[in-house]
């Protein structure tokens, strides 16, 4: 019984040590923070995009609206990205989709998507809109 006090004491510093470490940065109870639109195509150039990287924080809420103007057909991918986020929800035509994960985000024609997220992995995860990388259509999520 003795040996087993100081056992449970060191198990206990030794967990609320790891939950200290294991917090991440932001502050959920607040409004996601909108980034700047996702703009796929312009006047000047069906392979344009507005933004080609963008700077995030895991633990913190975002929302990001992407938008295609139709001049092309896109679809935007980022496994990795996705898999390394928690997705609240997705809200596009005015509906809102909840589900667990996201693969693919198509634009068939003009249309918006607005998802909310929480990063929870940090990192430099690609996104590509598919068949159209080679024509500079890629960007980068860096979570810190």
């Amino acid at each position: 019984m003795k040996l087993l006090k100081p056992l449970a004491c060191a198990g206990l510093i030794s967990l609320l040590t790891l939950s200290a470490v294991a917090q991440a940065k932001g502050d959920l109870t607040r409004r996601p923070q909108k980034l700047p639109d996702l703009v796929m195509g312009s006047d000047e150039s069906d392979y344009s995009m507005s933004h080609k990287r963008y700077e995030l924080e895991t633990g913190t809420a975002y929302k990001l609206a992407i938008i295609s103007n139709g001049q092309k057909e896109y679809a935007l991918q980022a496994p990795e990205f996705f898999a390394s986020i928690y997705l609240r929800k997705v809200e596009a035509g005015g509906m809102e989709i909840k589900a667990g994960s996201l693969t693919e985000l198509e634009f068939e024609d003009a249309a918006e998507a607005e998802i909310y997220f929480v990063p929870i992995k940090s990192g430099e995860f690609e996104f590509v809109m598919d068949g159209l990388e080679v024509k500079g259509m890629k960007g980068v999520f860096s979570v810190k």
